[in-house]
């Protein structure tokens, strides 16, 4: 195991002043057996920057090294990685078994070593009953289990996962992702997992990096990530439903928006165009006293829970309550609480935090 240090890396692609950045001087330390997972939406580098660790993309500037050494410059087979990919990349004709000793096979490991591997990875995965099974015979979780396995035996220094959930539909998502966490605590290797989806990043991650356009965002666990977003863009991005983030003027221990002026529990930490956020869950809707008018548009039954969906003035905003609370009909106007400590201000030129 080692620790892997991402210093100020840019990517960029052509030369000259033609040339198209794609990372910007993306910088993270990962600790000896963290696992880490890198999310952001499609387009933002997450990939291209997982694979400039694995050497399969070149560094136009920075550094990148696997405990104390920089593999800038090494081949991809010297660094001490394994991958898994999005699609399984299994070999069609041979068995699971073969499929997982391949690699260790080219790399001259003694007969009885790799035995010993693969039937260990295969306990470890649940796939000793699967060993002589072709890929076509697997469904598509266990084929993500045998890619994993494939990683496993080679025993790295770190684990690359490119998206290897995003064929998989929900239940087996949910499965792999509770397989993939006891895979880390059982073997402890130092992990760096590339997501869209920002539920697999919240439950899998010890920390996460959050990416836009090339850029992080944020660092933190998700739990501070999710209570304290340092971005409204990370507001908006983490988080099930997303954060409401709207704009208006700050003056006096209100906020207008769209000609509504809305009392606040605690002024804003300054006067001026503001964003404001508040997450669904932290609104209590058709308390006792007054509030926030939301003028409601839809309501939606999602099982335990029900969203609340309406405008305040004249910007959208959404309400979780509970299944067993009565709902609001549309056309209806209901009052909305908001706790000062769950009250998120940004910067609308920007969209940096405003204030503690």
């Amino acid at each position: 195991m080692a620790s892997l240090s991402i210093r100020q890396v840019v990517k960029r692609y052509g030369k000259g002043p033609k040339a198209n950045a794609v990372i910007h001087g993306v910088s993270a330390e990962i600790g000896d057996g963290e696992f880490i997972v890198i999310v952001g939406p499609s387009g933002c580098g997450k990939s291209t920057l997982l694979r400039m660790v694995a050497g399969l993309e070149e560094i136009s500037e920075g550094e990148i090294a696997i405990g104390a050494r920089v593999v800038n410059e090494v081949e991809p087979a010297e660094r001490d990685i394994a991958m898994v990919f999005q699609n399984y990349a299994l070999y069609p004709h041979m068995s699971v078994y073969q499929n997982m000793a391949y690699g260790l096979k080219i790399a001259r490991v003694a007969k009885a070593e790799i035995d010993a591997r693969v039937r260990k990875a295969a306990a470890i995965l649940q796939l000793e009953a699967l060993l002589e099974r072709r890929p076509q015979q697997l469904s598509g979780g266990q084929r993500q289990r045998v890619a994993m396995g494939r990683a496993i035996v080679r025993q790295p220094q770190v684990f690359l996962f490119d998206e290897p959930l995003s064929n998989l539909d929900a239940k087996l998502r949910a499965q792999t992702r509770l397989e993939i966490s006891k895979l880390h605590a059982e073997l402890g290797v130092t992990s760096l997992f590339v997501t869209h989806d920002q539920v697999e990043a919240m439950t899998l991650a010890q920390r996460m990096v959050v990416m836009n356009a090339g850029r992080v965002e944020q660092i933190g666990t998700p739990e501070a990530v999710y209570a304290r977003p340092a971005s409204a863009f990370v507001a908006g991005f983490i988080g099930s439903p997303p954060m409401n983030l709207v704009e208006g003027e700050a003056a006096a221990g209100g906020f207008a928006v769209g000609g509504q002026t809305l009392a606040l529990p605690v002024a804003a930490p300054r006067p001026g165009r503001l964003l404001l956020g508040v997450r669904p869950e932290h609104c209590v809707v058709g308390g006792a006293g007054a509030g926030w008018p939301l003028r409601v548009e839809l309501v939606e039954m999602l099982g335990a829970e029900r969203l609340v969906h309406g405008r305040l003035g004249d910007a959208a905003f959404t309400a979780r309550i509970d299944s067993g609370q009565a709902a609001p009909h549309p056309g209806a106007t209901v009052a909305l609480q908001v706790a000062a400590q769950n009250l998120h201000w940004f910067d609308p030129a920007d969209g940096r935090r405003v204030g503690p």
